[in-house]
């Protein structure tokens, strides 16, 4: 560090390049969010089912993907799926099914989590007032589980948009691919992965405590 002298401007000389890059990582764990918060609720449903295929089918999922490295994941979704399947499957379309499958698998969890936690008689009550199986879920037991589920998706949230940041492996142009482009330019990697990590810190840290908030409120309630 003797003698460096940091250079900032080199950021705010490239900050729209720089920031283009957050639009694209921001997209990514959006989408990725959404399709894990569908996804994840019907594999939480199978692993609750009375059919041990159907169960074990969906745990077999969750524990695959949680228990294997994302990176690796990435790998096999852009490599290996379009052989398996025939088809073509460009990088950023890799990344977002790649995240959306290990996302899922640990919603499923939260979700069944959240599901368990609904009193058992509260079920039997709503069977004994002639409600389907389907009408129970739908009207007893989501809108408890809810309360229980959303603080750890929208900490799933704030994985997701760190997460994003493996997309620039693939040549994807997010935040942390503009900035390894912009260092190999410049020479500069100091202050731009510095400036790409408050970037994520600033964006991470107020969801966090917007999460804690959340579960505060829902604590006393």
């Amino acid at each position: 560090m003797d003698g460096y002298r940091f250079r900032f401007d080199v950021v705010w000389n490239n900050l729209g390049f720089l920031l283009d890059g957050l639009g694209l990582t921001l997209l990514i764990s959006a989408i990725a969010l959404a399709a894990s918060a569908v996804l994840g609720l019907g594999v939480a449903l199978m692993r609750l089912s009375r059919f041990r295929i159907v169960s074990l089918t969906a745990a077999s999922y969750s524990e695959l993907f949680r228990d294997t490295p994302i990176l690796v994941q990435l790998f096999w979704v852009y490599y290996v799926l379009p052989v398996l399947l025939g088809l073509r499957l460009d990088a950023f379309t890799a990344v977002v099914i790649g995240l959306s499958l290990n996302s899922t698998a640990f919603l499923a969890e939260v979700y069944r989590a959240g599901i368990q936690s609904v009193p058992r008689g509260q079920v039997e009550a709503a069977r004994v007032l002639g409600l389907s199986p389907a009408q129970t879920t739908r009207r007893i037991v989501l809108p408890q589980a809810i309360r229980v589920v959303l603080p750890p998706m929208a900490n799933d949230f704030v994985t997701l948009i760190k997460y994003s940041s493996l997309a620039s492996t693939f040549a994807v142009g997010e935040i942390t691919r503009k900035a390894t482009e912009l260092t190999a330019f410049t020479f500069r990697p100091m202050e731009i992965f510095t400036f790409v990590a408050l970037v994520y810190f600033f964006i991470c840290w107020p969801l966090s405590l917007s999460i804690r908030y959340v579960e505060k409120r829902l604590a006393v309630q």
